[in-house]
């Protein structure tokens, strides 16, 4: 056997063993690649949140359409789940709730209301703010009566309905009359936003203060006018969890939604204002 022969069969060796090592590594590196992206698949199916059954939530009255869109928005997402709401004056939700009331959530119209709530110690996370809101005069279509100030809601021909001054809009409403030193006697005081505004679509009243959300979901049937005195008397609204939640895992994903993005875009289309 010749010296070249000897070489070239060697170098042929030396190659084999180079490529048997690197199909090796890449068997190797295919597999490590399999196995990460297994482990990576079950970890995110892990990680997603699998909640069933109904989730009670009891919020103010002014969350009614933005809250709706929410609970369907949360069925779809989590299939086998349900969202039945309980809409109201914030005090009078938050006297049910205090009276034993089985509930998930908590979305008040205030800081005030929920604070019957954790004063009770009947909220099992710490509120947080979510949204808040700005009042606004709800009057006939077309504005026949021409009002252009919260000063003219008290002429004396003028049949003007408040929130009731327990409820946030009655409350804030108030506080906006004070800073102007204004006095107001209503025909009615109402134990929600929505009752006020439906005094108002029902010509049951000339114009009510309602929040401006409650203006733009009533569409045609009244027309708003802003006023200036309201930037002092805008409302934050804190949502909770409940101690007592009956369904404690799907309700933490229910706020989540709504704090999450996607809640605040609707949330905001309402005429919510950003936290």
């Amino acid at each position: 056997m010749t010296r070249y022969t000897r070489r070239t069969r060697r170098t042929l060796q030396v190659t084999g063993v180079g490529v048997a090592a690197l199909l090796a590594l890449s068997a190797c590196s295919s597999g490590s690649d399999s196995s990460s992206k297994k482990d990576s698949s079950s970890a995110s199916k892990d990680s997603a949140k699998k909640v069933t059954g109904t989730v009670t939530v009891f919020a103010a009255a002014s969350l009614k359409e933005s809250f709706t869109t929410l609970g369907k928005d949360f069925e779809k997402a989590h299939p086998g789940t349900k969202v039945t709401f309980s809409f109201g004056g914030s005090d009078t939700l938050a006297a049910s709730i205090t009276g034993g009331a089985p509930a998930d959530v908590f979305a008040a119209a205030s800081p005030k209301t929920m604070a019957i709530v954790t004063g009770k110690k009947d909220a099992a996370t710490a509120p947080s703010t979510f949204v808040r809101n700005q009042l606004e005069i709800a009057t006939l279509p077309g504005n026949p009566d021409k009002v252009a100030s919260l000063k003219d809601l008290t002429k004396s021909d003028l049949k003007v309905v408040l929130c009731d001054k327990t409820v946030p809009c009655g409350a804030a409403a108030q506080k906006a009359l004070d800073a102007s030193k204004l006095k107001l006697t209503p025909v009615s005081y109402e134990q929600d936003v929505k009752s006020a505004l439906t005094k108002v679509e029902l010509k049951e009243a000339d114009a009510a203060v309602v929040y401006k959300t409650d203006v733009k979901a009533a569409g045609s049937k009244v027309e708003g006018v802003e006023f200036p005195e309201s930037a002092n008397a805008i409302n934050d609204y804190p949502i909770a969890l409940l101690k007592d939640a009956p369904n404690a895992e799907a309700a933490k994903e229910f706020i989540a939604l709504v704090q999450s993005s996607e809640g605040q875009k609707v949330l905001t289309a309402a005429g919510f204002l950003k936290p």
